[in-house]
């Protein structure tokens, strides 16, 4: 359990660090241009979940995210007791990560969000992102389980562009870029509905997926 837990935390921890990182360096270089600064945080982000889900898969799972968690658990395919602690190491490294990126970058250490992301329009992204996510991974684990980590970070690279809320689709994530006053930042005030979002597609979800990929469903056509 102690190195799924820091699976769990480094993971999450190198995700928060490239998201923000990505944010803070396209946004200096692209001359504000907005779609150049999201093409140059969406491009990392996609990149660095093939590569941690890959290494940290047959550690922990690689959830590296609330929401995937929960579905697990729902699947009893992870104990609820298993599942705190997973959450618990992935909004502490998710926060770390963000303290890290502001370091490389000359911010200030704790520096919470001033950008608003709330309405209607960004809570529905956050459902279908979260919503997809979970069916992509469920998907692929049951088709093509070595594909998983790929299937993934071009899901999310995707996500970032059809979505109007850039697709956050992950709670620690969510919380983690509260503390940071940047491109990739959220508003503290608008974590909390993110959250309630993310998580009540995260279980709608797992039920839908358990039952469109349940075992025979072809045979009962």
């Amino acid at each position: 359990m102690e190195r799924k837990l820091m699976a769990e935390w480094l993971g999450t921890f190198s995700l928060l660090a490239t998201v923000v990182g990505s944010g803070i360096m396209a946004e200096r270089l692209a001359g504000r241009n907005v779609a150049i600064a999201l093409m140059g945080n969406t491009i990392p982000t996609g990149a660095i979940l093939v590569v941690l889900i890959t290494i940290f898969g047959p550690v922990s799972g690689a959830h590296f995210n609330p929401a995937v968690t929960l579905s697990f658990c729902l699947r009893r395919e992870i104990s609820a007791r298993a599942a705190g602690l997973y959450v618990l190491a992935q909004v502490f490294g998710g926060i770390v990560g963000v303290f890290a990126a502001h370091i490389m970058f000359d911010n200030p250490l704790i520096d919470p969000s001033s950008t608003v992301r709330s309405g209607v329009g960004q809570w529905v992204a956050e459902f279908v992102a979260t919503f997809g996510l979970i069916g992509t991974i469920l998907a692929c684990i049951k088709a093509r389980p070595d594909f998983v980590a790929i299937a993934v970070g071009l899901y999310i690279t995707a996500a970032y562009w059809f979505t109007s809320s850039t697709s956050f689709a992950n709670p620690a994530v969510t919380i983690a870029r509260g503390f940071s006053d940047t491109f990739a930042g959220i508003s503290p005030a608008d974590v909390v509905a993110f959250i309630a979002v993310q998580l009540v597609a995260a279980v709608l979800a797992t039920f839908f997926f358990g039952w469109f990929l349940a075992e025979g469903a072809k045979d009962e056509a």
